[in-house]
């Protein structure tokens, strides 16, 4: 025990060793914000889901038209000295109202099996840290040429994804589900990069930057719940027919 405890603390201190001597002390100290921001939104998701599952306040049209509101109000609305709590204030709130839109697909995978929650906590966990890690110890923005490409490929599957509201086409929608899934676990990589590139370059808004990572870790974690309820409820059937 004593061994693999020491094996755990040998591997975070070459870790930690490794990110401090790749990046500067200005842009560590900007991630460290950045994390602190993402882990709040993260916490205020996670408040927003119980209180639709405990009955609170029901998800519904208004918590989507909020959330929406609110991404759009703070993309918009420019860092300055003056309106930093106003615009973490608008962070957490759509971090909130995203935990609260969740409310109904989380209704459905309790009743499939509730175990599916943790899966997908652990499975989103484990691809955003081991991914954010590969992206801190890389060379200088060796993933940024991502952008393009999964930009490129994300408004295609957006397209046919609306396409398929009228083919009604599960190979499609299957498709879509797995694509997204993909794209967005490797934005995990582009975001983390640039928005080192973006400190370097002068930018201190890591409300703007939590938000970036939040969508990806939202994402990840959205598909993954709905793929593993889809097998959790494929293989009840198997057994039911048995």
């Amino acid at each position: 025990m004593a061994t693999e405890n020491d094996n755990f603390s040998n591997f975070f201190t070459k870790l930690a060793g490794n990110i401090n001597s790749k990046i500067e002390p200005t842009v560590r100290y900007h991630l460290v914000k950045v994390y602190t921001c993402l882990t709040a939104t993260t916490l205020c998701a996670a408040i927003g889901a119980f209180v639709h599952l405990f009955g609170i306040w029901e998800a519904g049209l208004l918590s989507a038209l909020g959330s929406l509101g609110l991404v759009l109000w703070l993309s918009t609305t420019a860092d300055n000295s003056k309106n930093f709590y106003s615009r973490l204030g608008m962070l957490l709130g759509f971090g909130l109202l995203s935990g609260h839109s969740l409310g109904p697909l989380l209704d459905h995978v309790i009743a499939v099996n509730p175990q599916i929650i943790i899966t997908a906590l652990v499975g989103t966990s484990v691809v955003f840290i081991s991914l954010s890690c590969a992206a801190l110890l890389a060379e200088r923005g060796q993933f940024l040429f991502l952008g393009g490409l999964l930009m490129s490929v994300l408004s295609t599957v957006t397209l046919v994804s609306l396409a398929n509201l009228f083919l009604q086409s599960y190979a499609i929608y299957q498709a879509h589900l797995y694509i997204g899934l993909f794209v967005m676990s490797a934005f995990v990589l582009y975001d983390t990069q640039a928005i080192m590139e973006k400190r370097r370059a002068g930018s201190t808004d890591f409300v703007k930057h939590s938000l970036d990572l939040f969508f990806d870790l939202a994402t990840v974690f959205r598909r993954l719940l709905i793929i593993l309820t889809q097998k959790e409820e494929r293989n009840q059937r198997k057994r039911r027919s048995q």
